[in-house]
């Protein structure tokens, strides 16, 4: 057997004219589904926090209201998707907070730590980093008050969200009456 002959899989034996198979090896031997779980530090970590509110709000929320309509053009549904995306946003909110709370207590565990050690660089580092996850805190604080009276970005979702709906409640009519 050559040494490329592996990559045809029935090989017909040159001398003597038999086929013979060669075995199947298994994908997963060669491709690995799901990845690793990696731990997640210093800037990733603080990236992560953030990321997940923003991820949110950056979403289509006027073509889920427009695909909704058409689904069901009842105002009580528009209500309950409203109540449905204040609670995600709530919920969001809640989880960002935590995230950052729980980092900031490690990180003030690692500034004690190395203070003691005498690490200066270290502690001036983690300072930076514990400021960082500070003003995000700030930052989320102010996107939830926002949201609570009705301005912003959080607030922004239900806006998108209502005129997508209304957009759709308006195609309906422009397909079942004007056209």
């Amino acid at each position: 057997m050559g040494l490329f002959s592996i990559f045809n899989r029935n090989r017909t034996n040159q001398q003597n004219g038999s086929v013979e198979k060669i075995p199947e090896i298994p994908e997963k031997v060669f491709i690995e589904k799901e990845a690793p779980a990696i731990e997640r530090t210093g800037y990733e970590k603080l990236r992560t926090g953030i990321n997940v509110l923003y991820e949110f709000l950056d979403r289509n929320y006027e073509g889920k209201g427009y695909d909704d309509a058409l689904i069901n053009p009842d105002a009580t549904h528009l209500e309950q998707n409203i109540s449905a995306l204040k609670n995600d946003l709530e919920r969001s909110i809640r989880k960002v907070k935590t995230f950052y709370e729980d980092w900031i207590r490690e990180i003030n565990f690692h500034i004690s730590s190395r203070s003691r050690s005498g690490m200066i660089d270290t502690v001036e580092e983690l300072t930076v980093k514990k400021e960082i996850a500070e003003s995000h805190i700030k930052q989320v604080n102010d996107i939830e008050e926002q949201a609570k009276n009705n301005l912003g970005v959080g607030y922004g979702i239900i806006i998108s969200y209502t005129r997508g709906f209304k957009n759709g409640l308006a195609a309906i009519t422009h397909h079942q009456i004007l056209k």
